[in-house]
């Protein structure tokens, strides 16, 4: 793989980190700005929606700006966006800054993703996208509970300044290593792509998306009491189970890059499977503590299984004009189904059968992408066939 793919994961990596170490800063940064808890959990729900505005508005934006250009450009917005969030002197200021730092995530991994496919052979295009998440996944498995520890020890700001950090290095090695180019030959009228948006099989990809990952946040958003109330484990248990988790996330991520190079609709269809039966399966696997374990594990790499194969599923859908908007997207749509599948799953505890349900009726969403995969896989052969 060209050292440009893992420029790009250095990027990925500190994205990561930045979305999700928050997590473990809520006690920390609630104290400091004297804010209640859900208040601070608020700073999560704001980066949420910021990647999901930010997504198709900076993907418009930078439509005709050199890939180059807008990937080092990113950086420089989630560089600065992170040391005003280190420097945050109160909880309004804290808010808009995480919302400018998540205006960068979507574009970054829509046009990453592109660059990524663009940087190998053909059949290597999955692989080289998969590899860009690895950063999204050792963010998880490394980055965020090294943050965590961080702003335990020293203060959540030092966890700020230290992603700033890492934004500076990423922008470095982006402009080392990732090939220049004068213009995005394919970039077009905005009309024209914008017109992705009418072609049934993109519209049918980012459902898939929603649908799919929002049936892994619905169980993973509360894995914690899960664990603790269901199954037994003491909270202090919760952190180490969930690197297997993270361990998961990694081991999927590798797993379905290389199914869908081999075959791309057959890795994403089974890949939808896999992460049904597995939501289904763990249901019945809450009440011993080793098959806990071992489900929360494949919880992860089922999940991320998905991302490569639905990531070039919708750019093959797009076409050249609109590959980087429909990229941009889909990452959008990602953020959707989190959002999404965390309240299912608290409408799930709050107002229906209860958190033992949570995994089955989270298990009906990838259900219901698995047949819109059928679905398209079908009128993809029927147009294919009357053409």
């Amino acid at each position: 793989m060209p050292l440009a793919l893992y420029a790009l994961t250095v990027g990925a990596f500190g994205i990561g980190v930045t979305e999700f170490v928050i997590m473990g800063l809520l006690l920390q940064v609630s104290g400091d700005l004297g804010v209640s808890i859900p208040a601070a959990g608020l700073l999560i729900t704001g980066y949420a929606l910021g990647v999901f505005a930010g997504a198709p508005v900076l993907s418009i934006a930078t439509r005709k700006l050199p890939r180059k250009t807008t990937l080092i450009a990113l950086m420089v917005v989630f560089t600065v966006g992170n040391l005003t969030c280190a420097l945050a002197p109160n909880y309004q200021i804290l808010m808009v800054a995480r919302v400018v730092t998540a205006l960068a995530h979507g574009t970054f991994f829509g046009v990453g993703s592109v660059v990524a496919a663009s940087l190998v052979a053909p059949d290597k295009r999955a692989s080289a996208i998969a590899l860009m998440f690895t950063g999204l996944t050792a963010a998880t498995l490394v980055g965020v509970p090294f943050g965590a520890w961080l702003g335990e020890t020293y203060g959540w700001r030092s966890t700020f300044w230290t992603v700033a950090g890492i934004g500076v290095f990423a922008a470095a090695i982006l402009t080392l290593f990732v090939p220049r180019s004068d213009a995005r030959p394919e970039a077009g009228s905005l009309s024209e792509e914008l017109s992705v948006l009418r072609r049934p099989q993109v519209l049918l990809g980012l459902l898939m998306t929603v649908l799919g990952f929002g049936g892994v946040f619905a169980v993973f958003t509360y894995i914690q009491p899960i664990l603790t109330q269901i199954t037994g484990f003491p909270i202090h248990a919760v952190s180490p189970i969930l690197l297997v988790f993270g361990a998961g996330l990694v081991a999927g991520n590798f797993l379905g890059g290389k199914a869908a190079d081999r075959a791309l609709n057959p890795a994403l269809i089974g890949a939808l499977a896999a992460l049904t039966a597995v939501m289904l399966a763990m249901s019945f696997a809450l009440g011993s503590k080793i098959a806990a374990v071992t489900f929360t594990g494949l919880l992860g790499a089922a999940a991320f299984a998905t991302v490569a194969p639905l990531q070039l599923r919708l750019m093959e859908a797009a076409g050249g004009a609109g590959q980087t908007l429909a990229s941009s997207l889909n990452i959008a749509a990602f953020n959707l189904g989190n959002a999404v599948g965390a309240w299912l799953g608290g409408a799930v505890i709050d107002h229906g059968p209860g958190l033992a349900a949570v995994t089955w009726v989270g298990a009906l969403m990838p259900a219901a992408a698995l047949a819109i995969a059928l679905v398209g896989q079908k009128l993809a052969h029927r147009t294919a066939t009357a053409c």
